[in-house]
């Protein structure tokens, strides 16, 4: 037993806009224990959504529709869905006063085209829309199948799914299991070369390990089917202990840890503080280590030190050594985090400049070439290479660097 989610718009086809729906909807079957193995995107046509629901109904059996539930031309889910199974359309009275009272409550008129929103196939029952005007339906067109239609309005799909399909789905005797899962996150590790170290862990059956990389970022999922989130854990946590000592620290945190929250709260326990001077990552470091919650509590601030002349006279980096390495250099980075840590009376001084491309690199230093500079309050200060993939984006290659700065202080912070 299965459910299918199936995105009706064309615009999802087009990357107009972003599938959320489908994400929501995956992640909520898995708290219910559905298991859930296909997603379909069709464009707005009979055809093709019938297509797609002949293929749906012979290996899924719970079909979840969102979108395509409007009152334009071009909103064809009910009628598709009507018209495959050879079920007339009907319209609802109530969902037409339903309408009109949504209507006159915002001191709009109705259109004619609104009625066909009140148009569902003979025999479903009304999924109801508190906030929008497109109700979506539960239908059991033929034994051991249900379709829930949703609008794709994402605020309203969610509502009506908690507010309704949930309880619908508990009384059909579904969410008896969960699946529950823990993401551990790694940095400085490619995908490839973790997988190898963790082997057999990659084959279980229960819970089961998978592995995916975004962004340099690599994660293995560890997920449990069990009849509580309690038991779920319980089965996961050895597993989860065991690819911690494998991995040692690779591993920099889980499900909703980043690098710079992880090194916050290293810099929180520590009572130390940090500040950051930036080249090639214009601001973005700053806006990392901000963007977690309290950091006001251990970030000082930065500098943004794009132009050499900036570097020279805010952080003190040595006009000569300028002239002879340049601004991208092991010692630029260096002079650059102490240069911060003493301008700003941090304990941690932490820099990063670079060639983030797409232009502007040559053959002794390329486009990816990176250097990140690292002073603590011991007054030792550390200069590192990286060399990231040239073909990569602008934006790719300067996440990569924040991230591997934030990396290169988390694992210091560990061994002080």
């Amino acid at each position: 037993m299965s459910a299918e989610i199936i995105c009706v718009g064309t615009e999802l086809l087009l990357g107009d806009i972003l599938n959320s729906n489908a994400q929501y909807l995956a992640l909520k079957l898995a708290e219910l224990g559905i298991p859930h193995y296909y997603q379909t995107v069709v464009g707005d046509n009979i055809e093709r959504i019938k297509q797609v629901l002949a293929i749906a109904v012979e290996r899924s059996q719970i079909l979840i529709f969102t979108g395509g539930l409007g009152p334009t031309p071009d909103d064809l889910t009910h009628e598709a869905i009507a018209n495959f199974f050879g079920s007339p359309l009907v319209e609802r009275k109530d969902i037409l006063e339903d309408i009109e009272r949504k209507y006159t409550a915002s001191s709009r008129q109705i259109s004619p085209s609104n009625r066909k929103q009140a148009l569902i196939p003979q025999g479903a029952e009304i999924l109801p829309n508190p906030t929008g005007t497109a109700p979506g339906i539960i239908w059991q067109p033929r034994p051991g199948l249900t379709i829930f239609t949703f609008p794709g309005v994402p605020s309203e799909m969610q509502r009506m799914w908690q507010e309704t399909a949930v309880p619908y789905l508990y009384s059909q005797g579904w969410g008896k299991e969960i699946i529950y899962s823990r993401t551990l996150k790694f940095w400085g590790i490619a995908e490839s070369a973790l997988a190898e170290k963790v082997g057999d862990l990659l084959y279980l059956s229960n819970p089961t390990v998978a592995p995916y990389a975004s962004l340099g970022e690599v994660k293995l999922r560890i997920s449990a089917r069990a009849n509580s989130k309690a038991e779920a854990l319980k089965a996961i946590a050895p597993i989860e202990e065991r690819l911690r000592q494998i991995a040692g620290r690779d591993c920099f945190g889980a499900d909703d840890d980043t690098l710079a929250s992880v090194c916050g709260h290293l810099l929180q326990n520590k009572g130390q503080t940090l500040a950051v001077a930036e080249s090639c990552t214009g601001g973005g470091l700053g806006k990392m280590l901000t963007d977690v919650a309290g950091s006001s509590n251990y970030f000082l601030g930065g500098i943004i030190a794009y132009h050499n002349q900036v570097k020279i006279s805010l952080l003190g980096v040595s006009e000569s050594d300028l002239a002879r390495e340049g601004a991208v250099s092991s010692t630029v980075a260096e002079q650059m985090a102490a240069g911060i840590r003493a301008r700003l009376g941090a304990t941690w001084g932490l820099s990063i400049t670079g060639i983030a491309g797409p232009s502007g690199g040559t053959e002794y230093k390329p486009v990816g070439l990176v250097y990140i500079g690292l002073a603590g309050p011991n007054g030792e200060v550390e200069g590192f290479e990286h060399r990231f993939a040239p073909m990569q984006a602008r934006s790719l290659i300067r996440h990569k660097s924040i991230c591997t700065a934030l990396d290169h202080l988390r694992r210091k912070l560990l061994n002080t």
